[in-house]
């Protein structure tokens, strides 16, 4: 049976456990189009702390995104997304979608994409019926590329992004070093964590490391225990700017629970937790030193 394919016609649509884990105050997470200032802004602490406690949210997806569909249910489509890797299936990150967030239109291959570089890049289609904020590393299929702009291929039609705010890439790219992945992290301190994050509007940790990694052309698993599982180990001593921390229960024996990015100096940067911001910090001295449980290098492999 020919499998079912839509992208995402919203800037960010949220990946969820169950169409029911939805609540009135996420209205705004789940229409066309999102409103994911006015949902974070409104979200209390204990409520933002429920999308992970309560299992609510699994991931998010990227505007022009493929996902391919597995079941349907009044307003709700099931998704899988193959661009992000995941134990829980082989073919992609598994969850649920507001149908009202996905495009029929196929996502159209080309040569090259463009690469959003910056968060709220702006997005206008060529007939100026629609305008979007687009989140940082926004993929799209380039047509184009003109003086000032490049036109691409988009949900809506053909769109037009500003060249300042994109970068041009071929569909295969070297891989960039550990020290452009902390380059890219640096850029998001301060922003407020987001469980199931995966977007410049929020991250959680191993969304952080996932789109830190996707900058600089790597795929990497989605979660923290697969991202741990992949990759190359990387001795004590041999750590690098750009390697993978693992932390785990039990002080490092028990299950993987968080993820940072080494930033050298025996410091990290990371997305800690609900309620906090992406920030550097040292290691000597933490529980994060006790919970250390292994390193793992993705910028080195080819």
């Amino acid at each position: 049976m020919e499998l079912i394919r839509k992208t995402i016609a919203v800037t960010t649509a949220t990946l969820w456990t169950s169409p029911e884990k939805a609540r009135p105050i996420d209205q705004e997470a789940i229409t066309n189009p999102v409103r994911l200032e006015n949902w974070l802004e409104n979200l209390t602490y204990s409520q933002s702390l429920e999308l992970c406690d309560h299992n609510h949210v699994q991931s998010q997806v990227l505007y022009g995104e493929e996902v391919i569909i597995l079941d349907e249910r009044v307003n709700w489509s099931y998704v899988l997304v193959p661009s992000q890797p995941s134990s829980k299936d082989e073919r992609g990150y598994p969850g649920w979608i507001p149908t009202v967030q996905l495009s029929e239109r196929v996502l159209e291959h080309y040569d090259s994409n463009i690469t959003v570089n910056k968060h709220g890049a702006s997005l206008k289609t060529i007939n100026g019926e629609m305008e979007l904020s687009m989140s940082f590393q926004t993929v799209l299929p380039l047509i184009q590329e003109r003086q000032s702009d490049y036109l691409v291929w988009t949900p809506h039609g053909k769109g037009i992004v500003k060249k300042e705010d994109a970068v041009l890439r071929p569909s295969k790219t070297p891989f960039g070093t550990g020290e452009d992945l902390v380059r890219e992290a640096e850029r998001f301190i301060g922003l407020l964590y987001l469980w199931g994050g995966m977007s410049s509007f929020g991250y959680d940790c191993s969304g952080f490391s996932y789109n830190m990694a996707k900058a600089i052309g790597c795929t990497i698993p989605r979660d923290a225990h697969d991202q741990f599982n992949g990759g190359k180990a990387v001795n004590d001593g041999d750590w690098e700017k750009g390697d993978l921390l693992f932390f785990a229960y039990q002080y490092g024996k028990g299950s993987v629970h968080h993820v940072g990015i080494y930033y050298g100096e025996g410091k990290m940067i990371h997305s800690p937790s609900t309620g906090r911001f992406i920030e550097i910090t040292p290691l000597k001295g933490t529980l994060y030193e006790e919970e250390l449980c292994g390193v793992r290098r993705y910028w080195g492999n080819s």
